[in-house]
């Protein structure tokens, strides 16, 4: 039986997380960052299978390492220049005393992992999230953010033949732990079967296209858009964040990062390419229960069922962010392409 979502079916739903966006559209602009706000601190893990990433802070993820909480994580467009969204939200967060402890009051260091995609086509050059972008989705960050498609790190994201953006999307399982992702769909490869025009992925309630418009469509797979046409470099990389409320360790929270890279590749079509960058944070905001320790009876069966979830709200993320996106500038959207398939 399927697991039903939660109150907002979003990330937000996770107790313990706050989501905001920030992001520029118009002539010259089509990008942004998005801020996923722990207050309270959150164990963190990542997982990246793309062969070209732009990350920040991932190295103090690994389970050996001294930091064993983050207080959020940002992503962003601007390739690797849009990293520097990180710096708003270590400010922001700072502002706030939210961080390590390195001396008296106030001072500390806040932990906020990063990572961008590739969306530079969609700009004018030079145009792309800076640490401004960065403070303001955090200051945006509320706990009932549930806008996809194109806003935040999604706004110039691009998957296959049409337009990208953020997707999100819950579950809670029968004992009350709730699994939450959002993902920012970006990818060289594709989301739709161009024999079909559906979803990868299964979509209940999205009725198929009529065959005249799947054949029409058939020439956009056969070249990646830009803003202004066509590019060789296809505009790619797919991130997200995968969390729950139960506490878990950093190795844990792993396999939730492990298991949104098992949806990604279900979803989109080729995934991990060496043009892509993917990248998964799992996150763990242990306002809810714990599993039992490893090794203990029912740990091994709790962890598979744990990721087994997480990437069935990933996969349900990834479709989300692509129906929900619009067109920007050459760039179709699957609603347009595919306009019979509405559900």
């Amino acid at each position: 039986m399927p697991l039903q979502p939660g109150e907002l079916d979003a990330l937000v739903d996770v107790e313990g997380l706050l989501v905001g966006h920030d992001q520029r559209l118009d002539e010259h602009w089509a990008t942004g960052a998005t801020a996923v706000i722990a207050p309270g601190g959150a164990t963190a893990a990542v997982d990246v299978r793309g062969g070209g990433p732009g990350t920040r802070e991932t190295d103090v993820l690994e389970p050996s390492h001294l930091v064993q909480r983050v207080n959020g994580v940002v992503l962003a467009g601007g390739s690797a220049y849009g990293l520097a969204a990180a710096d708003g939200a270590m400010r922001w967060l700072g502002e706030r005393g939210h961080g390590v402890p390195v001396g008296g009051p106030g001072q500390v260091v806040p932990v906020v992992p990063a990572a961008v995609i590739f969306d530079v086509p969609m700009n004018d050059w030079g145009n792309r999230p800076d640490a401004d972008f960065g403070y303001r989705a955090c200051d945006n960050a509320t706990r009932t953010e549930t806008r996809q498609g194109n806003v935040g790190a999604g706004t110039g994201a691009v998957v296959g033949p049409v337009k990208g953006g953020v997707g999100t999307a819950s579950a809670v399982l029968p004992d009350g732990t709730t699994v939450a992702a959002l993902v920012v769909v970006n990818a060289a490869g594709s989301a739709i079967d161009p024999d079909t025009g559906l979803p990868w992925t299964s979509t209940p309630g999205l009725r198929a296209p009529d065959s005249r418009e799947v054949e029409a469509a058939r020439p956009r797979y056969e070249g990646r858009p830009g803003r202004n046409g066509p590019v060789e470099r296809p505009l790619n990389t797919t991130l997200g964040v995968v969390a729950t409320d139960l506490k878990l360790s950093k190795s844990e929270c792993r396999r939730l990062a492990v298991a949104g890279h098992d949806a990604l590749a279900r979803a989109v079509r080729p995934a991990h390419l060496l043009v892509d960058g993917d990248t998964v944070f799992g996150l763990a905001t242990g306002t809810g229960h714990a599993l039992p320790e490893p090794g203990e009876p029912g740990w091994a069966g709790r962890l598979d069922q744990l990721s087994a979830v997480a990437a069935d709200v990933v996969e349900r993320a990834i479709v989300r962010g692509m129906l929900a996106a619009e067109p920007v500038g050459e760039v179709t959207c699957y609603t347009r392409l595919y306009p019979s398939a509405r559900e």
